[in-house]
């Protein structure tokens, strides 16, 4: 029995002939039969046709068929943690950031958390100089890991602690923020000899060296290579080395165990790791939460937003239907200029290093769960440049995962290397899967490597 609409059709098609069944020109029982099987057949095909799941404008996993008929060119897009820019000059990319109108990047105020690092340092050195000058010389000595001499991070925070240091030396405007090598008497070039007074005291500062830290293979912000430098410094430089400073903790770690630890000597990193904050209680001297948190969760919000069609500051600075809210000045600023959301950055220290000991713990404010029904699953594609990185594997990747459960979002993560842009594009190749891309790029000037892949 077959049903069409209100109508029933009952097509018999086992039934054997009977044996006395009339024969005219051939055996008229088969041509009967052969015309109910036709007729079944067509209604089945029919049924099949029309009925409820076999529309084929319908995609067969649950999400909408406007997502699945959108091109890639125009599907929701987030640059994170790396803005698109020239690694030379840090113009930003605006082809790159305006790559259609659901195109946005997401990380943090690089600026102000530089201004954090070098304020966090020089105020250590202030509160704790009797013990910080090692050997009496009256010279704070210093010694910085520079993790990637072109990314505009990188740049900012050596600037920064140069700046608070009084040890940074203006070109083209801007504090120089070239690795120098060595500077055992204060003649490099890159920098100059700063001055602290303190106590009714005058103390020079001294950059006593820095270098860019990058591995054979070319990756940068290269933990080992850091260890393996404050060996070279320390047999340069003994006890004039005073404080350790680093662009991030993954190389600050690898100095503070390698060496400074045992010799506690402070030493200062950026990113607020796990390991880095609980090492604050053995004598590691600060480190800044870049609020990774914020970042992982606006990662993922934006292109949630743009899958939803609503504005996209719905659940940011605008409370969602779940209740979900940032507050604008204090966790976050949005540049609608650059087209850029930035989690702003926070100094810790002794002084409040416990509440940051859960580097991956989800932020309160924006910890609810979506409704399905009105925010259903869709797909994303996303990118970690180097899946060795330890902010990047132990902070930002735990972070998104537990967002994009609240978000109803099925991530692909894709760990890349470091080194080669090629390798995480390689695995962009069936780009028409996914309703969303979010993309970490191992150089801030290759967003068109993407781009183009997506504009096919």
């Amino acid at each position: 029995m077959f049903s069409r609409g209100h109508m029933e059709y009952t097509v018999i098609i086992n039934k054997r002939a009977p044996e006395n069944a009339p024969r005219e020109g051939g055996n008229v029982y088969m041509k009967k039969k052969i015309v109910l099987l036709t007729l079944a057949a067509v209604l089945a095909l029919s049924a099949t046709a029309c009925g409820s799941g076999g529309n084929s404008s319908e995609p067969s996993d649950g999400g909408d068929a406007k997502t699945s008929d959108v091109a890639n060119k125009d599907k929701p897009l987030v640059w994170y943690n790396r803005q698109p820019s020239n690694s030379s000059t840090g113009e930003l990319d605006m082809t790159a950031l305006n790559f259609n109108d659901d195109t946005y990047y997401v990380g943090f105020d690089a600026n102000q958390g530089a201004e954090l690092q070098g304020t966090m340092v020089k105020d250590y050195i202030e509160s704790h100089i009797d013990e910080i000058d090692r050997n009496g010389d009256g010279v704070i000595g210093y010694v910085m890991a520079i993790g990637d001499i072109g990314h505009n991070d990188s740049i900012a925070r050596t600037r920064g602690v140069r700046s608070a240091l009084g040890t940074g030396v203006e070109a083209d405007g801007a504090i120089n923020s070239e690795p120098i090598g060595t500077n055992t008497d204060g003649s490099a070039s890159a920098v100059k000899d700063g001055t602290l007074e303190i106590n009714g005291k005058t103390y020079t500062v001294r950059e006593l060296a820095s270098q860019e830290m990058k591995n054979s293979a070319g990756a940068t912000w290269d933990a080992a290579t850091a260890g393996n430098a404050i060996g070279t410094w320390t047999a340069s430089f003994g006890d004039q080395i005073d404080v350790v400073v680093s662009n991030n903790d993954g190389m600050g770690m690898s100095m503070f165990n390698a060496w400074a630890k045992d010799n506690k000597v402070p030493t200062f990193g950026y990113d607020a790791n796990s390991d880095a904050v609980a090492a604050i209680a053995e004598g590691y001297g600060g480190t800044i939460s870049q609020h990774a948190d914020v970042q992982a969760y606006l990662t993922l919000r934006v292109l949630r937003n743009a899958l939803d069609g609503v504005d996209v500051d719905t659940g940011i600075g605008t409370p969602d239907d779940a209740g979900n809210c940032l507050t604008e000045g204090e966790d976050y600023r949005y540049s609608e200029e650059e087209r850029s959301y930035y989690a702003l950055n926070v100094a810790v220290t002794a002084d409040n290093y416990q509440d940051f000991t859960d580097s991956t713990k989800v932020y309160d404010k924006v910890s609810n769960q979506l409704d399905e029904s009105k925010s259903p699953s869709k797909k994303v594609w996303l990118d970690i440049y180097n899946a060795s990185d330890n902010f990047l594997s132990a902070t930002y990747q735990p972070l998104l995962q537990n967002y994009d459960d609240l978000l109803n979002l099925k991530v692909d993560y894709i760990g890349g290397d470091g080194q080669t842009e090629s390798n995480i594009t390689n695995r962009l190749g069936n780009p028409g899967e996914y309703d969303a891309f979010a993309i970490n790029m191992v150089k801030t000037d290759n967003a068109s490597s993407y781009t183009s892949i997506l504009s096919k």
